[in-house]
């Protein structure tokens, strides 16, 4: 798994920094319409997905659980999808299909940083981009009702925080891409 995602670490480096412009983005323009939200967040959701997907099917040889971080990509365009199909949609609707997508990422990214522990001893910065989505999402389903510019601040800091996560893991990730592999100490 380490190799994997050592070799591709600029797929990282890609996703934080969507992220990164995505949240920057959504503070400096809160009272968008909601159609700029709706196509703004799928955009990033396909692009992250996407990435994901790749990042799954590079590790299927290598990888036994390669099938997380594709089934992550496949949930990430699968509710980019539905915000391109659905603009219209109400703010209620995109709350849910974005609280839906942050905790099913978010369990996936999870599970799959406690796998990478059993290759790089003491990583957590993918396990903390896990349970930061995790945390938004439960936090947008609790408190539905404070308004879609709430949401999106909450959204534009935790797609900074995220993305800048992601782009720290990606450096870390490229320091072990040079390096031949080596099991680590039981």
């Amino acid at each position: 798994m380490l190799e994997v995602m050592a070799r591709n670490w600029w797929m990282w480096l890609i996703r934080g920094i969507a992220a990164i412009i995505f949240g920057v983005l959504a503070f400096l323009n809160p009272a968008d319409a909601l159609l700029a939200l709706v196509l703004v967040w799928a955009a990033y959701a396909l692009v992250d997905g996407i990435f994901s997907v790749i990042a799954g099917f590079r590790g299927r040889e290598t990888n036994r659980n390669w099938w997380l971080a594709l089934l992550e990509g496949v949930v990430s365009i699968i509710a980019g999808i539905v915000a391109f199909l659905y603009p219209d949609i109400t703010a209620l609707v995109l709350l849910y299909i974005i609280v839906a997508w942050a905790i099913i990422t978010g369990v996936l990214e999870v599970w799959a940083a406690i796998q990478l522990r059993k290759e790089i001893e003491g990583e957590i910065w993918l396990g903390l981009s896990g349970l930061a989505s995790v945390i938004f999402g439960i936090f947008l389903f609790l408190f539905p009702g404070a308004g879609i510019l709430a949401v999106l601040t909450l959204l534009a800091a935790f797609s900074i925080a995220f993305g800048v996560l992601m782009v720290i893991l990606s450096f870390r990730l490229r320091g072990y891409a040079d390096q031949p592999t080596q099991p680590r100490a039981a």
